[in-house]
């Protein structure tokens, strides 16, 4: 077939020029709304931490039921039937997002930090960029395909301006959408928004840590398979993440259905359960637990149960109704996680909390390419061959499983396992590969064979 010898790169020239405009415009846009989020968040999170313990116990029910009020009436003043969740948008509702329930998520998820719910910061803040950017494409009057890939802008440049990670953030808003796929074609305008409100957010004064790691010295095959191991590591712990979460909110789900319990009760009993807890569980678990994972990332040691008390204080928090991000959780499990295993491996507890922290990201959402770059730019490039083997292991350890139920597979991540594409995550069942069951029906009948000569 005769190609076009000029028109094609003209095409493709417009079609960069389109999308700058388009990116830097979202992005500016976002990181303006992440920003009025962001400031919120800070002014009002983390002070459950000095109140006296019967107060925080007080706080968390209360929180509770604050949130299931808004979620449960909020949603009542949407007039269309989309679900405003981003995957779900741009998998199956070409890029259409509720524009008049916008606001519900941020103030739920500021309702659950100030409360000292257990959650992160960035699904808000995704959740902003989504909905923004696909006003701008309904604004605009976009296609399907445009609005998708403004929608996705939206999601990366969200997360670029909460994570100070503009390049990660801007692949991870892309990679989440499916297992074992990226669209390439999302790649530069991500990219671009993610910078764009990454610089934004920077200029209105949002602040972004800075750590520095000793990744320094001479770089051995046998160091590169310790950070395997806590790469593996990280995966079953990710697994056990993804385990807990998915059980609270069926556990949850269950005791609604079969009282017929009024849906803002859920997250209130959810509070209570999290009051009764930190009589046990230290209450630097709660809220965003940011202050923990420095300290992990300082070197300090951390208590081999860390990562299993904040899993399990995520899952109780998300799983019974109220509502926070997603990602925050795994960088603090991660690094807990790494830290305190690393010296058993003989490594440094600040660089064992590192590569954990990248690695459960890797796993738990399966997007191991954002958490090689998040590795890279949070901790500089000589942290390149330390978390790039991590992060690969610990994201085929996890298998098919995500903290993002609506996340599709693209692709199985092994020959041995069949998954059918293009299901979410939460819906398909996974099992073995009809040469792996075949393999092993017939090393059974050869066994069972030798078993009946002997006799």
């Amino acid at each position: 077939m005769r190609r076009f010898h000029l028109a094609e790169p003209l095409v493709m020239l417009a079609t960069v020029v389109q999308w700058l405009v388009l990116s830097i415009f979202t992005g500016a846009i976002v990181g303006v709304g992440c920003t009025i989020f962001l400031r919120a968040l800070f002014a009002t999170a983390g002070r459950a931490y000095a109140a006296p313990l019967w107060l925080q116990m007080a706080l968390l029910p209360v929180g509770g039921f604050a949130n299931g009020l808004l979620l449960h009436y909020g949603y009542k003043l949407r007039r269309s039937t989309f679900n405003d969740n981003a995957i779900v948008a741009v998998n199956e509702q070409h890029g259409k997002l509720p524009f008049r329930t916008m606001w519900i998520k941020p103030v739920a998820a500021l309702i659950t930090l100030g409360c000292g719910g257990s959650a992160g910061k960035e699904g808000p803040c995704s959740h902003i960029g989504a909905s923004l950017a696909a006003t701008v494409g309904r604004l605009l009057r976009l296609n399907p395909e445009m609005r998708k890939r403004l929608l996705a802008c939206g999601v990366s440049a969200g997360f670029s301006s909460v994570f100070g990670t503009p390049i990660a953030g801007a692949i991870y808003g892309v990679e989440m959408l499916a297992i074992g796929r990226i669209r390439h074609d999302f790649l530069f305008p991500g990219i671009v928004a993610g910078v764009t409100a990454f610089e934004v957010s920077r200029y209105l004064g949002v602040p972004y840590p800075q750590y520095h790691i000793a990744f320094t010295g001479d770089f051995t095959e046998l160091l590169f398979l310790k950070t395997v191991v806590i790469g593996i590591l990280c995966g079953a712990v990710a697994w056990l993440f993804v385990e807990l979460l998915r059980q609270a909110r069926k556990l949850f789900g269950a005791l609604k259905q079969r009282y017929d319990l009024w849906p803002p009760l859920m997250p209130t009993l959810g509070g209570v359960v999290l009051a009764l807890l930190i009589l046990a569980i230290p209450n630097q678990y709660l809220g965003l637990s940011l202050p923990l994972m420095d300290r992990a990332l300082h070197g300090d040691a951390m208590p081999y149960l860390g990562f299993l008390w904040k899993a399990l204080l995520v899952a109780i928090t998300l799983g019974s109704g109220f509502y926070g991000g997603i990602v925050t959780p795994q960088f603090v499990i991660g690094a807990v996680t790494g830290g305190a295993f690393a010296h058993f491996l003989g490594l440094n507890a600040a660089l064992g909390a590192a590569v954990g922290l990248v690695a459960v990201v890797a796993s738990a959402s399966n997007a191991p390419i954002a958490a090689i770059l998040m590795g890279i730019e949070l901790f500089g490039a000589d942290s390149t061959l330390y978390v790039a083997g991590a992060c690969v292991a610990a994201y085929l350890i996890i298998g098919h499983r995500s903290v993002y139920p609506e996340q599709q597979i693209a692709y199985s991540k092994s020959s041995w396992i069949f998954a059918r594409a293009d299901l979410p995550v939460g819906q398909e069942k996974v099992r073995l590969s009809y040469g792996l069951l075949r393999w092993w029906r017939m090393r059974r009948r050869r066994a069972q064979r030798i078993e009946n000569a002997d006799s």
